[in-house]
This record gives C-alpha cells, structure tokens and sequence, in this order.
C-alpha cells in the first residue's frame, strides 16, 4: 500500500511538475475530484480550473486549462493543454487580459458585433482563474 501519490503534470511544452504529493485536487469535467494514495485507477477528462495538490501540511496551487488525467493506486499522470504554478502567473497580465474579454464582451452585448463570444468568455474565465489562483500562492 502506497503512502504518496507519484504527480506528474506535462503540458505540450514542458514538464509543469514531476513530485511525490499526499494528496491531488483537480477540476474534473463532471465536477472536482481528489486523489489519495491507493485510490481506484481510472481516465477522465480534465477542465479550465484550480488545481491543488498537497505535500504534509502545505497546499499549493494551479491553472489547468484542459487536459486528460490518468490515475492509479501510486500516480496521477495529467496532460494539460496548458497549466501555470501560482508562483508562475504575472498577475498584471492576467488582469490585462481579464480587462479585454471582458471589452470583448462589453462590445458583442450593445452592438452584437461579429466577435466570437464564446473565445471572449473562456478568456474572461481563464484571466480571474490565474488572478485568483496567483493571489493564493501556497498555504500552510
């Protein structure tokens, strides 16, 4: 019987994360599931969310923007479209960015322009999800 949990986070352009944790919480398509050492091995579809994992007694914090996580009894293998630590987020980009799809979607409501609403919205959410993610950091 494991003890810890083997984490691994892979985006298309590098390896995020690669450490022994206690314990894996991640934004699943059907909802945010938690991962402890021993659990039943299964696939699923990963979201747009914050991602925490556990090491003893401190938290820390991620952005996953979709992906694919694969878990088992002694790992948690995740490929990500994209994912940032909170230590990694440049909070005056991420409020920049907040700033224009919210313009974005400001513009398609009074004048029902051609902008995709859809591109506008997903960045909205992704840009409060880093500030949000960013301004937690870690916890004790």
């Amino acid at each position: 019987m494991a003890d810890k949990l083997f984490l691994e986070i892979v985006t298309p352009y590098r390896l995020v994360l690669s450490e022994e944790v206690d314990e894996v919480v991640t934004p699943g398509l059907e909802g945010e599931f938690g991962v402890l050492p021993n659990h039943t091995p299964f696939l699923t579809i990963l979201k747009l969310g914050e991602m925490s994992y556990r090491i003893g007694n401190e938290r820390w914090f991620l952005v996953l923007n979709w992906g694919y996580a694969e878990v088992g009894p002694e790992k948690v293998i995740i490929l990500a479209e994209g994912c940032e630590r909170a230590e990694e987020i440049d909070i005056e980009r991420a409020l920049a960015a907040k700033k224009r799809a919210e313009e974005r979607i400001a513009i398609v409501e009074r004048k029902a322009e051609e902008i995709d609403i859809e591109r506008a919205r997903a960045s909205l959410m992704r840009a409060l999800l880093r500030i949000e993610v960013a301004n937690k950091r870690r916890t004790t």
